[in-house]
């Protein structure tokens, strides 16, 4: 399969970084994106939206181009090559981020408006657990796929199996439900660890990606349609 993305730049320049060690006490003096009369429990309630943390991301790409087709390319390939080059960052970033969500900190995974993930084990029911939990789950499925010669074939001239874009679908799924969670429960560790701007551009980059190509469904995206909407406005999408 095709290279990988990695966020390694520095952040983007026109932007003044916020310090690492964020203050979040006075988080009604900040400037909100779009701020329409927002009142401080709002901007509290998801610091994400934050103009000082909205506006960061790494180096300068169009994210259109960075997704669309390559002329001349399979689409499947090109696929496949962004699915892993997604699940290695955002496991990175999980892994970065471990110490901060325990199953004493999420015994639950909760998303934005605290909703609540569930993962489905094999007989397809509903399993509430823990935060690290459901992304153990989440992360080894993903991986196990993408080491599944008959799922993601890295021989030439090997066909992709039928329902390949189902599952693709699926990981895309595991994988916004992750990042959704490290928004709304861990942004506060992220910006103390100065991560922003790389958890920004790998949302910006996997929403755009997957529009490019029908792999997450708007009701999924919705609960950060407020964050999507900033960051495409910031990164001109």
């Amino acid at each position: 399969m095709g290279g990988c993305h990695s966020y390694t730049s520095t952040t983007d320049a026109k932007s003044a970084p916020p310090t690492s060690q964020a203050d979040f006490s006075d988080i009604s003096g900040h400037k909100l994106k779009n701020n329409n009369s927002k009142v401080a429990p709002s901007l509290e309630e998801k610091p994400y939206l934050l103009n000082d943390y909205v506006s960061e991301h790494i180096g300068h790409m169009d994210m259109r181009m960075l997704s669309a087709l390559p002329m001349g390319f399979d689409r499947a390939e090109w696929i496949a090559s962004n699915t892993v080059a997604f699940f290695k960052n955002i496991s990175l970033l999980c892994g970065a981020l471990s110490e901060y969500c325990t199953c004493k900190t999420c015994p639950t995974i909760n998303g934005p408006g605290n909703m609540v993930y569930s993962w489905m084990d094999e007989h397809g029911r509903k399993v509430k657990c823990s935060a690290p939990l459901y992304t153990d789950y989440a992360l080894s499925y993903i991986q196990e796929l993408l080491t599944d010669e008959a799922v993601f074939p890295t021989r030439t001239g090997t066909p992709f199996p039928n329902g390949y874009t189902f599952m693709v679908q699926k990981v895309f799924l595991f994988l916004f439900r992750t990042l959704a969670h490290l928004y709304w429960v861990h942004f506060r560790d992220v910006v103390r660890l100065d991560m922003h701007p790389h958890l920004n551009t790998l949302l910006i980059h996997l929403v755009t990606f997957s529009r490019e190509f029908g792999l997450l469904e708007p009701a999924e995206t919705a609960p950060l349609d407020d964050l999507i909407s900033a960051l495409m406005e910031f990164n001109g999408v």
